[in-house]
């Protein structure tokens, strides 16, 4: 068995700002506990399971270099405009994926930082 995927850090130069815009978009929960002295913890509403992922090629243009994590979401557009209205922006519009595998697109948060959603 490989090593699975389980955890994921937001880096932010303002946490305030970071905390606000995921919980706002993807409706997560975040709390602060004192002892661990200003990180924030993150409840997804996830079940605990293993994630996936893949090794992709960086693009002149497109996706640079660096580590990508995909968000289920409902509906790419929506969730795109809401991004848009909480001071991120669209990074690559939505496309279709072969086959029966859904759609994704990648959005930029507030500092720039790329995040995928999977619908």
């Amino acid at each position: 068995m490989g090593s699975p995927v389980m955890w994921f850090d937001i880096v932010s130069a303002d946490p305030g700002r970071a905390r606000d815009f995921y919980t706002q978009l993807f409706d997560w929960t975040a709390a602060a506990p004192p002892e661990l002295g200003g990180y924030t913890l993150v409840d997804t509403g996830a079940p605990a399971v293993e994630v996936g992922g893949g090794i992709a090629v960086a693009q002149d243009g497109g996706m640079p270099p660096g580590i990508l994590m995909y968000v289920r979401v409902e509906d790419l557009d929506a969730t795109l405009s809401k991004a848009a209205a909480l001071g991120g922006s669209t990074v690559r519009a939505p496309l279709q994926l072969p086959g029966d595998n859904g759609s994704i697109a990648v959005l930029a948060d507030p500092e720039g930082h790329a995040v995928g959603l999977w619908a």
